[in-house]
């Protein structure tokens, strides 16, 4: 029989080797992740449109932050986020009358949260908007920026809005543990660090006076359950997935809109 030795030996052994072989299949899948073909930005989807009865008091929305706040994934502007959401607004809700809603986009592809202070002085030029949807965090998450960092390059671009007068809603990190363009194991480390960014996030956006929509607790099962809600590279959403991100965020964006004492 072997010794205790040899036992404490032969497990360490298994150890190390699981460990090297656990991170030689983690980077290899990180290297099929990177080459996969991804959605790009559509140029013909420009997010600045109208919509709702003239008449109607007017709403300045503005989307803010990745690919997501442009609606890459989708070819058509109705079916972005900011194109739902300003649709749901225009048509009115219970909580809302109709609203002739100014929408517009400042988001870039590929932002992560160090270029939402560029993105802040954009949508402050001209006409100050009403409310701003911040989607950022992905990018952060999958460059493994540390979230403290990002979360507080967030919510100094909370803070800024919020101090020139502008209502500010925030779609932490989505459900990174949903992609399918990511393979297991990778896909549950992605998770994990997704979650972790989005904590960090909803901290500083409370610190800096803004409202946190947690996209991932919100919606993460529906895109884990629904193949549908993400378009053809497996990472960015859908129309489908869109809209299930955009009635998860239409109650702060309402509530954000109505009128107040403030």
């Amino acid at each position: 029989m072997p010794t205790g030795r040899q036992l404490g030996r032969a497990t360490a052994i298994t150890l190390v080797a699981g460990t090297v072989g656990g991170a030689a299949l983690l980077a290899g899948e990180a290297v099929i992740a990177r080459s996969r073909r991804y959605a790009q930005p559509e140029m013909g989807l420009a997010l600045r449109t109208t919509m709702g009865p003239p008449t109607a008091p007017p709403l300045r929305l503005v989307l803010m932050g990745d690919s997501s706040s442009m609606g890459v994934g989708v070819e058509q502007l109705a079916d972005t986020v900011g194109g739902q959401l300003a649709t749901m607004l225009a048509e009115g809700t219970p909580a809302l009358p109709p609203r002739h809603v100014q929408l517009s986009s400042v988001g870039v592809s590929g932002s992560r949260s160090t270029d939402l202070a560029t993105q802040v002085a954009r949508a402050l030029l001209g006409g100050r908007p009403d409310v701003a949807v911040i989607l950022i965090g992905a990018n952060d998450a999958t460059t493994l920026r540390r979230p403290t960092e990002s979360a507080a390059y967030l919510g100094a671009a909370v803070r800024r809005l919020r101090d020139a007068g502008v209502e500010v809603v925030v779609g932490t990190c989505p459900d990174l543990g949903a992609v399918r363009a990511i393979a297991p194991p990778l896909r549950q480390v992605t998770g994990w660090l997704g979650r972790r960014m989005g904590r960090a996030q909803a901290k500083a956006v409370r610190a800096a006076g803004g409202t946190v929509v947690d996209l991932a607790g919100e919606t993460g099962a529906v895109f884990r359950a629904d193949a549908g809600t993400l378009c053809y590279d497996g990472f960015h959403p859908s129309a489908d997935g869109y809209r299930v991100w955009a009635h998860a965020l239409l109650p702060a964006v309402i509530h954000a809109a109505v009128p107040t004492s403030r």
